[in-house]
């Protein structure tokens, strides 16, 4: 059971962590919309995921920034403006919005287990 709740919260938390991530690249994007020659990033979150959680990312002592190298993208624009900036204002929002969202369920799930927990420890009938 423990290592169950454990696992679950590590696969939460490496979660929070890249959208925490993800949301400083679409932000820096939406800073320099007017930037010249400015290409727009993001994270490859699903692929990033995947990696964080390997066995092979827990034995590991790299950094976020070293693990999410090789899963950071230029964005796909329809198109690109006259000063080669490839930031899609309206694309970036929508992203920035719907990342924010899964930060806030990835953060609420967490706090809902850990307070499942702490209750669970608090209880008389706690084995």
């Amino acid at each position: 059971m423990m290592n169950r709740l454990t696992d679950a919260m590590n696969f939460q938390a490496q979660a929070l962590t890249l959208r925490a991530e993800r949301q400083r690249l679409l932000a820096s994007n939406i800073a320099n919309a007017d930037t010249p020659g400015y290409q727009s990033r993001d994270l490859d979150f699903a692929k990033a995921l995947r990696e964080a959680t390997s066995p092979a990312a827990e034995t590991s002592n790299q950094t976020l920034t070293q693990r999410t190298q090789g899963v950071l993208q230029n964005s796909l624009t329809a198109m690109t403006s006259m000063d080669s900036n490839t930031v899609d204002m309206d694309r970036e929002r929508a992203s920035f919005a719907d990342n924010t969202v899964k930060y806030e369920a990835s953060l609420r799930f967490i706090n809902g287990s850990v307070r499942t927990l702490m209750d669970a420890m608090k209880s008389p009938n706690a084995a």
